[in-house]
Order: structure tokens, then C-alpha cells, then sequence
């Protein structure tokens, strides 16, 4: 972790009265998964990352090859806005990496970044835009 990236981190917790950050990454369906750990542990968490068990995890690992590595992206560090502001949530989505530090091919986040660095070397660009949708129903 930069000393830049840990300083302006830790220095938004402290701003916002943050005391908890989320660590969140998707399993292979899409859900979201998260960790959560204290303002105190985010240095060590970006360092070395978070360690947890694949196999609870859809689509990740089988119970023999479980342990998995979380290492969140100091650049996604956003402020949870649904949380009260007394005593904060802050967020950061996260990379997943294998105990010996290789990158987890299973990784949602790593499969759209090689595919994205493909796509790029075939001359093409990718853009996408979400678009909200619902229904909305009434009794009569």
C-alpha cells in the first residue's frame, strides 16, 4: 500500500468517524460477499490482505484447497452512504489471491479485467451503462 493511498485512507476514517471498512468481492454468480474489518487493520489488510475460506463461498474452491486471500483496492475506498455517519462504514472492493500469492482465476474481477485487456488487443473498446428498470404494480 502507498504511504499516499494509507494517508488519505486513514485520514477519511478519521474525517467521517469511520469505524468499520467492508471488504467486498462477488462470488462467481454475481453476489456480493463481504469482510469486515477495523480502521486499525486497514494497512495490514491492504499489505497482505485478509484470509478466508473459499469453500464457503459459491463457485470458489473445494474444502481442500480453501484458504483464499481478499486484498482490497485502496482506489475503490468509498464511505458506506446508507450507514449512519456517527460511527461509520466505509467499503472497498477486493482482489482474490491464492495463499502462495498467485491471482485466483475464479475471481469476477480478474476475469473481466482479462477480458477487457482482450478485447482491447483486438483493436476493439468496451462500454457499458447500467440502466435502472422496475415495475411497479398497483392492487386495482
Amino acid at each position: 500500500m502507498s504511504s499516499e493511498s494509507a494517508s488519505y485512507i486513514l485520514s477519511a476514517c478519521r474525517e467521517n468517524d469511520v469505524k468499520f471498512i467492508r471488504l467486498w468481492f462477488t462470488d462467481i454468480l454475481g453476489a456480493l460477499k463481504s469482510l469486515q474489518i477495523t480502521v486499525e487493520e486497514v494497512e495490514k489488510a491492504v499489505e497482505e490482505g485478509v484470509g478466508f475460506d473459499g469453500s464457503s463461498i459459491e463457485g470458489f474452491a473445494r474444502i481442500d484447497e480453501s484458504d483464499m486471500i481478499a486484498i482490497p483496492d485502496p482506489t475503490t475506498f468509498q464511505l458506506v452512504p446508507w450507514r449512519p455517519r456517527e460511527q461509520g462504514v466505509a467499503r472497498m472492493f477486493c482482489d482474490i489471491y491464492r495463499p502462495d500469492g498467485e491471482p485466483f482465476e475464479g475471481d469476477p474481477r480478474r476475469i473481466l479485467r482479462n477480458q477487457l485487456e482482450r478485447v482491447k488487443s483486438l483493436g476493439y473498446t468496451f462500454y457499458v451503462s447500467p440502466e435502472m428498470e422496475y415495475f411497479y404494480f398497483t392492487d386495482s
